[in-house]
């Protein structure tokens, strides 16, 4: 086990040694010092962004997944989630507007919008993998004098924790991917590097922005990966 973590952890950092050294190759190395401090900045502001708006998604997204798929909702669970899906449908711009018409400029409405995009796999996941859980081991639990409470916490959440993780991983790149558009209503994210370049035809900024979020991506997932491998052992 351990063994096989230290490889994947070898391999991932290999990785993005190599991505890193090919990015420096490309834009060359006198644009990263120049944009040095915009880098750090950004990255902190794109964090801020993610962080918010997926704490909100997730003490919203969980307990929703929860409550849908108990029998007393399973008439509507399919009606109520397409409520959930109001931030997939509509284009992302299209919501980032809304946000902005109804809030405001700034990070306030960005944290809205990124929270009603990354919504519906939480929700989603969450309620498919409570409704996976074998009978069998639901049968076990009443068998032996569980509670309702006792059931979801011990059981049913423990075996569901798999596809619920799956769910925040799905939500976090796009939460990740969407943060950029932020830029366009007033709040601080790569898209701050990417619009720029775009306007302007500089393709060095362009492309340092963009690499910059699909690292930013790629790292975040790696943990949440990590993460689901740690609190699940028995996936392995």
């Amino acid at each position: 086990m351990h063994t096989s973590a230290l490889t994947r952890a070898l391999l991932f950092i290999a990785t993005l040694v190599v991505v890193l050294a090919l990015l420096a190759w490309g834009i060359g190395l006198e644009t990263l010092k120049a944009r040095q401090v915009d880098l750090v900045y950004l990255g902190q502001q794109h964090l801020i962004l993610v962080f918010s708006s997926m704490f909100f998604a997730l003490l919203v997204g969980i307990p929703s997944g929860i409550a849908l798929s108990r029998p007393a909702a399973k008439g509507v669970a399919e009606y109520v989630m397409q409520i959930f899906n109001v931030g997939n449908t509509l284009p992302p711009l299209a919501v980032l507007a809304l946000a902005m018409v109804v809030i405001g400029i700034g990070d306030k409405p960005a944290i809205f919008a990124l929270f009603l995009a990354s919504l519906l796999p939480i929700v989603r996941n969450t309620y498919a993998g409570l409704c996976s859980v074998p009978a069998s081991l639901l049968e076990a639990a009443n068998g032996i004098g569980m509670t309702k409470g006792q059931r979801l916490w011990q059981v049913e959440l423990p075996n569901a924790l798999p596809v619920i993780l799956s769910g925040v991983r799905i939500a976090t790149a796009i939460n990740v991917g969407t943060a950029p558009l932020a830029f366009l209503i007033g709040a601080s994210s790569y898209g701050e590097l990417i619009f720029p370049g775009i306007y302007l035809n500089d393709f060095p900024t362009l492309i340092l922005g963009a690499a910059a979020t699909a690292l930013f991506a790629l790292v975040l997932d790696s943990l949440l990966a990590a993460l689901g491998r740690y609190l699940t052992p028995y996936t392995r």
